[in-house]
């Protein structure tokens, strides 16, 4: 089974509170001076066939990135996983891709490595990055008929999305840079990255 772009879809995830950031808009907050959710679109253009944006607050500026915007279907900043279960309902393709917004150097061939064992395994759901065998669950890729069971997960409570998917076909996908996948929790952890990259 070969994969085409226009079979993905890309969803860069900045629905959250922000809390360690005093709760600001994270995916606002400027990284080498544009905000890092576009930096997160600008990484993913070219890999994906389509794109928008999950957020909860700021609609019209991130309206301004040119790409729809979809707002959380579940009440009170549910985190990752009710984004994913948002893009997921919006979904026309049979794969979505989701990204964090505080990730501004995730790697340029995220959706290639982990679009690879989908074709080679068709009873595969999902597969995730990982980083010396550590799994990175916002960075995953599943079929968009995961969407029932995302929606059951969430009904009975559950948040956490290893724990959503560790009952589902899975497969994690390794890559060799550990730093690629180094999130921002703080500005002053911003400010770090600024100077290191």
């Amino acid at each position: 089974m070969s994969i085409s772009l226009d079979d993905i879809t890309g969803v860069i995830l900045a629905g959250g509170m922000g809390r360690r950031m005093g709760g600001i808009d994270k995916g606002l907050q400027n990284f080498k001076q544009a905000p890092l959710a576009l930096h997160a679109m600008m990484r993913l253009n070219g890999q994906v066939g389509s794109m928008t944006i999950n957020a909860n607050r700021n609609i019209a500026v991130y309206e301004g990135f040119g790409i729809p915007v979809i707002c959380d279907q579940q009440a009170d900043f549910a985190g990752p996983l009710a984004g994913m279960q948002t893009a997921l309902s919006y979904a026309t393709v049979p794969f979505l891709v989701t990204v964090p917004c505080d990730v501004p150097m995730f790697p340029t061939d995220l959706v290639k490595k982990l679009s690879e064992p989908f074709e080679k395994n068709v009873g595969l759901m999902l597969t995730v990055a990982a980083t010396n065998g550590r799994h990175h669950p916002v960075f995953c890729m599943m079929r968009t008929e995961l969407l029932p069971s995302m929606e059951e997960f969430l009904r009975k409570g559950g948040r956490k999305i290893d724990a959503w998917y560790a009952d589902i076909p899975h497969q994690s996908v390794e890559f060799g840079n550990e730093a690629a996948f180094h999130n921002v929790n703080t500005l002053q952890e911003l400010k770090e990255l600024e100077k290191k990259s």
